[in-house]
């Protein structure tokens, strides 16, 4: 039998809080859940530091990718089946690149990706078309198989619509991680009527479009969207632990290009220092082995370096401040000096942190991160893009909201009085 269409002979399920089961029939997909490089999203967080702000926050990479998956083969297994726009050839590669979508990320993703300037979608790519075991069950069902699971993750596809279902302003990506990260940090912001959408949702030559009909169900998906941005996401605690790894991870390089003699040599991060990391080397580091060094820095020599990781590790975590740095650079300038005349290096423990988000966007042609706006499909077959049709939507079209905080140790500078009062000014 052909291994793209062979069946298991029972179906697997997953206990899933999200979406009650996880079903899987197909041999390939259960294959490439059982690869090493799959379930090493297990020791991946989702939200990154997130838990140390909402304590339930401690979901993984590997139950949101299952999550994705399962959103996309319902679209494709009951929306989309028997519809003359949908090419069901497609189907095995769908539920691959959704299963797979997030496979390169590393530990505490987007941090970890800033210092190291590295990024997590070459990564994926790399995984799927390497010497990996996620290759080589790709390559069972087609020798140019990888090839098409990567290009659609890299959204450079010949099928849009295919590219679509995992990366547009309404995916199954985005519809799976909002209801998941919900759930887990115990929030109501990412609630919306998913099963309303997938009933509104039709396949179209170049993307998925919405009924009228169903509008309200996606003006309720693109508010939820927008408020886990700001209430979680972007939460200034969550950004204060962000900015301590950034720092500890900053800090272990640095000493390294100086030649310092580490009590506790950082094995694992020697390729990511040299900025030749290999993919070997990407995926043997995990966050059980990040936090392993953070916990034995805290006994190093070096001050600064032991500091952060104690604060990491004990959630002793930089106080903020509002800050606008376009009208308060003198001040930042000036807080600087005081801090470095306190014998506090600046560098590490005086931080502005800026968050940016744009909600929704309509289609603006040559911009950078074009985005492919969302369509209604309207009872006389007319497609209108949704922001013509709601004033909602609308009303959030195309504002980037930015938020700029300034952070730093409230312990160190306590009995500083000069300091505080510029803070405080």
């Amino acid at each position: 039998m052909d291994y793209s269409a062979e069946k298991l002979n029972e179906e697997k399920v997953f206990k899933d809080p999200v979406h009650r089961y996880i079903h899987v029939r197909d041999r390939v997909i259960w294959d490439l859940i059982g690869t090493k490089e799959f379930q090493r999203l297990r020791r991946i967080k989702q939200l990154g530091t997130t838990f140390l702000t909402f304590h339930g926050a401690e979901h993984s990479r590997f139950n949101h990718s299952l999550g994705v998956y399962e959103i996309v083969r319902r679209i494709v297994d009951t929306v989309f089946v028997g519809r003359s726009e949908w090419d069901q050839e497609e189907r095995m590669l769908s539920l691959c690149a959704a299963l797979l979508h997030d496979l390169g990320h590393g530990p505490y993703s987007h941090s970890f990706e800033k210092v190291f300037d590295l990024d997590h979608e070459d990564f994926t790519k790399a995984i799927i078309l390497g010497k990996t075991e996620v290759n080589q069950v790709l390559s069972r069902v087609a020798p140019n198989f990888p090839k098409k699971v990567a290009e659609v993750i890299d959204k450079t596809y010949e099928s849009k619509l295919v590219v679509s279902l995992i990366s547009s302003q309404i995916d199954a990506d985005r519809m799976d991680y909002l209801q998941r990260d919900a759930y887990y940090t115990g929030v109501s912001y990412g609630h919306f009527d998913m099963e309303r959408i997938l009933r509104v949702m039709r396949p179209r030559e170049d993307q998925v479009v919405f009924k009228q009909s169903g509008m309200h169900a996606v003006e309720d998906y693109i508010m939820s969207r927008y408020q886990m941005y700001w209430q979680v996401y972007f939460h200034p605690v969550t950004r204060s632990a962000e900015v301590i790894l950034t720092k500890i991870l900053h800090r272990a390089k640095h000493l390294h290009e100086q030649g310092y003699s580490f009590k506790h040599m950082p094995l694992h991060f020697y390729s990511f220092f040299k900025e030749d990391v290999t993919l070997e080397d990407y995926l043997k580091l995990d966050e059980g082995v990040v936090l392993y060094y953070f916990q034995m820095w805290q006994e190093e020599d070096d001050r600064t370096l032991r500091d952060l990781c104690t604060r990491f590790i004990n959630r002793n975590l930089f106080k903020y401040v509002e800050f606008d740095p376009a009208k308060e650079y003198k001040k930042l300038a000036k807080l600087s000096s005081l801090f470095e005349k306190a014998g506090i290096d600046p560098e590490y423990y005086l931080v502005v942190d800026s968050s940016s988000d744009l909600p929704y966007d309509f289609y603006r042609p040559g911009e950078e991160e074009e985005r492919l706006p969302i369509h209604l499909l309207m009872k006389n077959g007319e497609l209108r893009e949704l922001s013509r049709e709601s004033d909602i939507v609308d009303a959030i079209s195309g504002k980037r909201r930015t938020d700029h905080k300034l952070y730093y140790p409230a312990d160190l500078i306590k009995e500083n009085g000069e300091i505080l009062k510029l803070l405080e000014s």
